[in-house]
């Protein structure tokens, strides 16, 4: 529909002439955020989140407490907003529920029935969607996620890294179109983390929406190059993950140093224009600086020509906090 008509494709068929042909509908976002927030009495742990994801990875970055989990919850139908909408495949999963058994959750709570097996506990899972062959979907689900499905030990003497992948297998064994994961790589090692990244890409590549959460930014780049950042309840970026370490290494790195020549350093650094701003205090210099790279690349050859050492340099801002601090202050 185009200012109130309805536009067509042309079909052109040798020697049958013309046709005219409806243009195909819109496509729905496999998840359609709108102007969503939640409050909890005069707390808002999300503030008017707007978003569209199809398939693929997408990355939801934030710290503790910043409204991922909300966020979540709203997506799965577990809770309304208190204004805006929240759409799953075009519907409200809270009021539909056939689309909530198109989507697969793994929360950051550890709650797993600790008797029962792994085996037993995904079959449940499958049970609850109403999947045909529960074991059979149980066996291929913890398969996928690298775990034994013939051990015998109940998952109460599992390992975090072990609870989480249970957790994993039990978000898909139902084979959702959506997948909401929070925080799921906590606990596990660099191997487990490296294998469950390269499932999500597989999911991902094979048409489904995976929404992962996570509050660390190396663990971030790895997940997948698109990413939303959520901070104090509000979307704060979203795009590629290239773009925000862009927009980080164009803001002013605060950096500590320890040396037995303060005063020197600080005089050859600001003369040199590699920092911005310094203060000195018991022998320490907290340096300010826009040219992070050349800093790093200038203070040993600087310190070995005024013959002055230093102990330490410490990065004060490298951490997830300032990312949203930056992200805040700038919007």
């Amino acid at each position: 529909m185009v200012n109130g008509v309805m536009s067509h494709h042309l079909l052109l068929l040798p020697e049958k002439g013309v046709y005219l042909m409806p243009a195909s509908p819109p496509k729905v976002p496999m998840i359609d955020v709108k102007n969503a927030s939640k409050t909890f009495g005069n707390v808002v742990a999300v503030s008017d989140v707007t978003f569209q994801l199809d398939a693929g990875v997408t990355a939801l970055l934030g710290p503790n407490g910043a409204g991922k989990s909300t966020l979540f919850r709203m997506l799965c139908g577990l809770t309304t907003p208190t204004t805006g909408t929240v759409k799953v495949l075009g519907r409200d999963a809270r009021n539909d529920t056939p689309v909530r058994g198109k989507i697969g959750l793994s929360p950051q709570q550890d709650a797993l029935f600790d008797r029962l097996t792994a085996q037993k506990f995904v079959e449940i899972a499958a049970k609850t969607h109403g999947v045909q062959n529960p074991s059979a979907a149980a066996v291929e689900a913890l398969t996928s996620v690298d775990l034994d499905t013939d051990t015998v030990k109940n998952v109460g003497a599992f390992s975090k890294g072990m609870r989480q992948r249970v957790k994993l297998a039990a978000a898909l064994v139902n084979d959702p179109d959506i997948l909401i994961l929070d925080e799921p790589l906590s606990g596990l090692d660099p191997v487990q983390r490296n294998r469950m990244i390269e499932l999500f890409h597989n999911l991902g590549n094979q048409g489904k929406c995976v929404l992962i959460s996570s509050h660390i930014l190396d663990e971030v780049a790895r997940i997948g190059s698109d990413v939303l950042v959520i901070a104090q309840g509000r979307l704060a970026a979203s795009g590629d993950y290239r773009d925000l370490r862009t927009l980080m290494e164009d803001q002013p790195h605060v950096i500590q140093v320890n040396t037995n020549g303060p005063r020197e350093l600080a005089a050859a650094l600001l003369e040199r224009e590699i920092i911005d701003g310094v203060t000195v205090e018991n022998g320490k210099l907290t340096l300010t600086t826009s040219k992070i790279d050349t800093f790093g690349r200038s203070i040993a050859p600087i310190a070995k020509e005024l013959n002055v050492r230093f102990t330490e340099v410490i990065p004060m801002d490298d951490d997830l906090e300032s990312v949203f601090r930056y992200l805040i202050e700038g919007s």
